[in-house]
């Protein structure tokens, strides 16, 4: 993150990205994740979550906590609580549902001035945003993202620091068709993990054990279903449902070879 910053200036580039990062060393996976990509380990037909999300929802009790330090990051247009939905002037003095940075569920609290300004998390799902600006919260980079039309930045709310799990595969045999599966925020907007299993286990078992394309071609699959098909409403999926239409990058790394297989 501090090499891209010093890079944006030697070589004028902007922007930013999630990372999903899978590292083998001495019989263990290493799955590192910022963002909001997502692994998945297939095992036996069972799967095994290997990342989570990072979004402003996931991740609503740091950002309020770091407004609530620093309330001058809020720029004096937003407010680090959260209300249900906006207020409006007319309801100054009036009760409302709110929470803080300390809080899971909701209590009262008397609407005042300050709770009139936008909140620092608005939306729900794949909707939300921070500041109304980025709907991730880890990654690299964004070190000149600003609020619209404004001078307040947005760097300060995300973290580079990656959530690392830890799979062991000395503890287990594998076999052919047990697999690490990493894929962008594209593929997993419209494919849940049961469905990304099914495909996984409906091509695997189409080649033989040990024709490395297997992998390959369950990666193309996975890709090209959640593409969908260009149609007169659209990009469809085979359920008829919206395509992704968000970039989409899938791997597919076996954790056992053809040796293993029974």
């Amino acid at each position: 993150d501090d090499q891209i910053e010093r890079e944006r200036v030697s070589q004028h580039l902007s922007g930013g990205c999630c990372v999903l990062a899978a590292i083998y060393l001495m019989g263990k996976f290493y799955v590192a994740n910022a963002g909001d990509s997502r692994a998945i380990i297939i095992r036996n037909g069972e799967i095994i979550p290997m990342s989570r999300e990072f979004t402003p929802e996931t991740e609503r009790q740091r950002l309020q906590f770091l407004a609530f330090l620093r309330p001058e990051l809020l720029g004096k247009e937003f407010t680090h609580l959260e209300f249900p939905r906006r207020i409006q002037p007319k309801e100054l003095g009036k009760k409302m549902l709110y929470r803080d940075q300390n809080m899971n569920g909701w209590a009262y609290k008397k609407v005042e001035e300050d709770d009139l300004k936008f909140p620092l998390i608005y939306g729900e799902g794949k909707k939300a945003r921070v500041m109304a600006t980025i709907g991730v919260t880890r990654g690299l980079g964004d070190h000149d993202l600003k609020v619209f039309s404004s001078n307040i930045h947005i760097k300060p709310f995300l973290s580079c620091f990656p959530e690392v799990r830890v799979y062991d595969l000395t503890q287990y045999e594998h076999c052919p068709d047990d697999v690490l599966v990493l894929g962008t925020d594209g593929l997993w907007d419209v494919t849940d993990d049961k469905e990304v299993a099914s495909v996984v286990m409906e091509v695997l078992t189409s080649y033989e054990p040990n024709d490395p394309c297997r992998y390959t071609m369950v990666a193309q699959e996975l890709v090209v279903r959640s593409r969908g098909v260009l149609k007169e409403r659209g990009w469809r999926m085979a359920n008829d449902k919206l395509g992704s239409g968000d970039d989409i990058s899938v791997f597919v790394i076996p954790l056992g070879g053809p040796g293993n297989y029974t």
